[in-house]
């Protein structure tokens, strides 16, 4: 099962790099990272995918909670969040096929952010699902390279107010 983590730290340079190295030494497998900034500039927020099972994703929160740097820890996996997922898609096209790319973009809300003699770059937006839906439909015409984000997550309403997972705060 993959975990989605929500880890507020201090931002500091290295963070992300301590954070990754210390799960990744350890035999974590993390499927996705992406970090930022919050509202708050000296703290970012880094949403991670991680697999495992229960043992392992406590393991997980077990060792970042060590670090000085983190300041909470949320397990979104356990409340209802919205989930997204941004990709770059570029594949390739002849003029004559372009019509048909121009369709499936169409039909997932997705777009055409870049258009070549012999190719052209789609932007993605959605979950998971709906990114893998549409890579599917475009892999018979040949992709040349794929950019994905990961998966970064919200909670919904005042959920993390409610269940702001575990904290040093």
């Amino acid at each position: 099962m993959d975990y989605t983590l929500s880890v507020l730290v201090e931002n500091h340079p290295g963070v992300l790099a301590q954070i990754s190295g210390l799960l990744s030494g350890r035999g974590f497998n993390i499927r996705s990272i992406a970090a930022g900034e919050t509202e708050d500039s000296t703290i970012t927020r880094i949403i991670m995918v991680v697999a495992g099972d229960d043992r392992v994703i406590d393991q997980v929160k077990k060792q970042l909670d060590r670090l000085v740097v983190v300041i909470r820890i949320t397990d979104l996996s356990e409340i209802p969040s919205v989930d997204r997922e941004l990709a770059l898609v570029k594949v390739s096209s002849t003029i004559s096929r372009r019509a048909e790319v121009f369709q499936i973009v169409d039909v997932f809300r997705a777009k055409i952010v870049d258009i070549a003699h012999k190719s052209l770059t789609i932007e993605v937006t959605g979950v998971s699902e709906k990114v893998e839906a549409l890579i599917e439909m475009l892999t018979p015409f040949g992709i040349k390279e794929i950019v994905r984000t990961g998966k970064i997550s919200i909670a919904r309403g005042e959920a993390v107010a409610e269940k702001g997972g575990e904290s040093r705060a």
